[in-house]
């Protein structure tokens, strides 16, 4: 049996998400750079990784190295809203199945408590079994351009939240609730300030980076999929 040359995929992947640049695939992900290079030298990768974090990467390619890296696209820009159709439901009004959309202006308040906020059975809610596998809580809708190329406007992020909010993976994209709504950032280390933590766009050219007080985070989420809808 032939064995798949995850190497070459890699060295692929990184070819066309950042211009054969291993830093910044790395970053793109959230890891090291030495984690690349050591996907690369044991032929290896972590596969669900790569499709949360890599729009357009085909699941199928990716588990078997055959076929197209990329999904089928319109204009080679965006998924067609057929593949979206395939993989998602929206379920009836009054359900508990599947996942909630919560509002971005009111996600403050997930999980609802009985007193106010958002009612999870006032939110619509879909059926994803892929990011239902992966643990996901809720879903949100990006709203701005503070994170493009990694997430635009209108695109929703299947999120799971985490427990213990003391401690971060540094270089991270995180979503977090705060006393001043949700935000949608990659998470740098503060040296100069040990009581917060550098919240960085990917459109750093228009968005500037800056410091978030640790005590003003009420919740902390990763980001485990993304639906673009076209």
């Amino acid at each position: 049996m032939q064995i798949m040359d995850k190497t070459k995929m890699l060295e692929g992947l990184i070819r066309h998400y950042t211009k054969g640049n291993k830093a910044q695939f790395a970053k793109l992900l959230g890891v090291s750079a030495q984690t690349i290079s050591a996907w690369i030298a044991r032929n290896t990768f972590d596969a669900e990784l790569i499709y949360a974090k890599c729009r357009y990467v085909d699941s199928s390619w990716l588990l078997t190295g055959e076929g197209a890296m990329l999904q089928e696209t319109e204009n080679n820009n965006a998924p067609t809203s057929k593949h979206t159709v395939e993989i998602a439901r929206q379920v009836p009004h009054g359900s508990s199945e599947g996942i909630p959309l919560i509002p971005l202006d009111a996600v403050a308040g997930f999980p609802a408590e009985s007193g106010g906020g958002v009612r999870l059975e006032d939110c619509e809610r879909y059926v994803i079994p892929e990011f239902e596998n992966k643990g996901a809580n809720f879903l949100i809708r990006v709203s701005g351009d503070s994170m493009v190329p990694l997430y635009y406007s209108g695109d929703l992020l299947a999120c799971r939240k985490i427990t213990d909010i003391r401690f971060f993976q540094w270089g991270t994209v995180y979503v977090l609730e705060t006393s001043q709504g949700v935000l949608v950032k990659r998470v740098q280390e503060s040296v100069d300030h040990a009581d917060s933590i550098l919240c960085v766009s990917e459109n750093s050219s228009v968005h500037h980076p800056f410091l978030l007080p640790r005590d003003d985070i009420r919740s902390l989420s990763i980001i485990v999929g993304l639906v673009r809808l076209v």
